[in-house]
């Protein structure tokens, strides 16, 4: 059976952020991602992740995230199955928004 999906919430990923232990995979679409994201989020969207299975780190503690929870849930699901230890962060970036935590937004190119 598969085991309890590691849980952070939002002010805990920042300490980790802080700490410089953290990596985040941010499995949101494109619009969602370009709209704003964590600050050195990974760009994973949820539909890519069983063929980029292989960009996602194993070493060091990796945060999944999405807008509310639901998606990266499901990718944490799907990671563990096949030996990734990740850690889902709940509430997602509408609650990272709410907590006023930095965002990130891609360098507009010319």
């Amino acid at each position: 059976g598969a085991g309890m999906i590691e849980h952070a919430t939002v002010p805990e990923l920042q300490t980790a952020l802080d700490e410089g232990t953290a990596t985040v995979i941010d499995v949101r679409e494109h619009f969602e991602y370009s709209a704003g994201h964590v600050p050195g989020a990974i760009h994973l969207p949820m539909h890519t992740i069983p063929v980029r299975t292989d960009e996602i780190p194993t070493t060091g503690d990796v945060y999944v995230i999405c807008e509310s929870g639901a998606r990266s849930w499901q990718v944490a699901a799907f990671l563990q199955q096949r030996g990734i230890r990740v850690i889902n962060v709940h509430g997602g970036m509408g609650g990272w928004r709410m907590a006023g935590f930095p965002i990130e937004h891609p360098a507009v190119t010319a």
